[in-house]
């Protein structure tokens, strides 16, 4: 764990502006060159109810949340009462004349006396809080005056001199907090913020997607707002459906047309469409589906984290067919591999899934800037073949996959049927035809698995304690190891990006040459490491999961190692 890394816990009620103060200051740290990583908790409702907005910060990286906090910046008194108790040592409480700090240090802001309106109060809040940091006021003047620009001069002035007086009102004050340590000099230019679901956005415009069909569902919606408010300049085109079931069939039908196209759901709308997805796998039509997970059965708890929905992407849908699942374990990892799913769903033309989960969809970070150029090029169908009459779009091929032409560009035929089929496309139920077409559809598995990702070993190959995790676990083991490793431990993290399909080649070594393999989940049941069992025979040695609808991290990670590091 970073030792100049701090925490700011900002608290209140939904509406109350938190949302805008923590992005406001987590920009800012971006621009300023820090690594930032942004925690989201809400409630399911619009006006009231206790949120927090959790900006981990430094010079060096940081991978995850952590338990405690340096800077509570409490909006409420219920922000005091819940979080002050966690106040690290030297931690201080930032909060309004009429918040009770209970005896916590910290200061008492006079907003109204800072800003004549309540609608300022959120720019005062940032002043202090970034010179609280001993922030650049310089950062902080450009990214305000950017972020109000549209709405005229007069506006921007106003907020810029509520800014000013807030930032010199705390260096008025007889009180001091220790500031952030240098960040890297030239960081600042190479690195964006944004967060999990906006780079799987970004990764699907830069793979060409053009269609997209939803249901808003939390925490999934800000993909496909993403999509839309980016992609309407690069042709894209969006429907919101009137259910999931409509949107995932109006997908594939957008992708036989020739759109490269997706969905974006979470576990409920998930469930709706697995009728939609075995129609993806005998039509043979490529399509991509992002499958924000959070906490059921049913609603659940709809706004906040779980890794539970596993099991569910990897049997949906009826009868046999194959099909890749990846899960990203960073915001970078999110633009990568939405990219690679369309490239996958377009060249083996069977359903490629997305899974990350609530956490990583609202986890703000600074990375850098994505290098659209060294991206591989996406493969493209058929416009055109040689023989009109004898075009076959079933035809059977050894590796699986038949040549996909797009209808319209050429006079040749096309027919795509969801009952089983022959070859032309035509319905044919004989033995002899049920046989070879699903024969030639499970053959594709062969190439999605020799093109599997690796899962990434971070530590010594073979160690006395091995951490297993996939998606969003990345970065509470990477950091729980580096404790492990300065109390000498010989520990190593064993990261699956991709968890369908399994090539054993690429993880058995790792897993048989540790003396000790915890599997590291969020969910209740520990459900990848009951599909390494049943795919490899390798059973985990103990489990620490997570299953309460909050994020893992290093402190809840080495709690529940206690029993194997004593």
């Amino acid at each position: 764990m970073s030792p100049n890394a701090i925490t700011i816990l900002i608290g209140g009620e939904a509406g109350q502006g938190l949302a805008t103060i923590g992005q406001l200051m987590a920009k800012a740290l971006t621009r300023a060159g820090y690594e930032v990583c942004v925690t989201q908790d809400y409630q399911s409702r619009i006006r009231g109810g206790h949120n927090t907005f959790a900006i981990r910060t430094g010079p060096e990286p940081v991978y995850g949340p952590e338990e405690g906090m340096d800077i509570l910046v409490a909006l409420n008194q219920e922000t005091v009462d819940r979080h002050a108790a966690h106040l690290k040592p030297g931690g201080m409480v930032v909060a309004g004349q009429k918040v009770d700090l209970d005896g916590h240090p910290g200061v008492q802001v006079p907003f109204t006396e800072l800003a004549s309106k309540a609608i300022y109060h959120n720019v005062a809040a940032l002043g202090v809080l970034g010179s609280t940091l001993c922030g650049d006021l310089g950062i902080l003047e450009r990214l305000v005056s950017d972020t109000f620009a549209k709405k005229g001069q007069e506006v921007v002035d106003a907020n810029l001199e509520v800014l000013r007086k807030a930032y010199h009102w705390f260096q008025a004050q007889d009180y001091s907090f220790h500031c952030l340590s240098p960040a890297s000099e030239g960081n600042a230019a190479d690195r964006i913020m944004l967060h999990g679901n906006e780079a799987l956005a970004l990764g699907a415009l830069a793979a060409g997607c053009n269609f997209l069909s939803f249901y808003p569902m939390t925490p999934s919606t800000s993909i496909a707002l993403t999509l839309i408010g980016k992609g309407g300049e690069l042709g894209l085109v969006s429907e919101q459906a009137e259910d999931e079931i409509a949107a995932l069939n109006m997908a594939l039908g957008a992708s036989y047309a020739g759109a490269r196209a997706c969905v974006t759901t979470s576990g409920g709308g998930f469930s709706l469409m697995v009728e939609a997805v075995s129609l993806a796998g005998i039509t043979e039509t490529p399509v991509v589906i992002f499958l924000v997970q959070r906490p059921g059965p049913a609603t659940g708890l709809p706004t906040r984290t779980e890794q539970a929905d596993l099991n569910l992407a990897l049997y949906a849908g009826h009868g046999e067919f194959p099909r890749a699942l990846l899960t990203p374990g960073t915001v970078e990892e999110c633009f990568h591999l939405a990219h690679w799913a369309f490239d996958l769903t377009e060249r083996y033309q069977t359903p490629v899934m997305v899974l990350s989960d609530q956490y990583l969809a609202d986890q703000y970070c600074s990375v850098p800037r994505f290098d659209f150029a060294s991206l591989p090029e996406i493969t493209p169908p058929l416009l055109q073949v040689d023989e009109l009459g004898t075009y076959q779009r079933y035809a059977l091929s050894p590796d699986g996959v038949s040549p996909r032409l797009i209808p319209g560009y050429c006079e040749a035929l096309v027919k795509v049927d969801s009952d089983e089929h022959d070859e032309m496309g035509h319905i044919e139920e004989g033995p002899a035809n049920r046989t070879a077409q699903n024969e030639k559809r499970l053959a594709k598995a062969s190439g999605l698995r020799a093109e599997v990702i690796p899962p990434e070993l971070f530590g010594p190959e073979e160690s006395d304690l091995l951490l297993l995790c996939w998606g969003s676990g990345l970065g509470a083991c990477l950091e729980a190891v580096e404790l492990l490793q300065e109390r000498g431990h010989k520990a190593s993290v064993l990261h699956f990006k991709q968890v369908w399909p399994l090539r054993e080649d690429q993880f058995m070594p790792f897993l048989e040459g540790a003396k000790t393999v915890v599997a590291v989940e969020g969910n209740a049941t520990g459900q990848f490491a009951g599909l390494l069992r049943k795919e490899t025979g390798f059973a985990v040695q103990g489990a620490v999961l997570r299953a309460d609808g909050y994020p893992l991290t290093a402190t809840y990670v080495m709690q529940g190692l206690e029993s194997w590091i004593a």
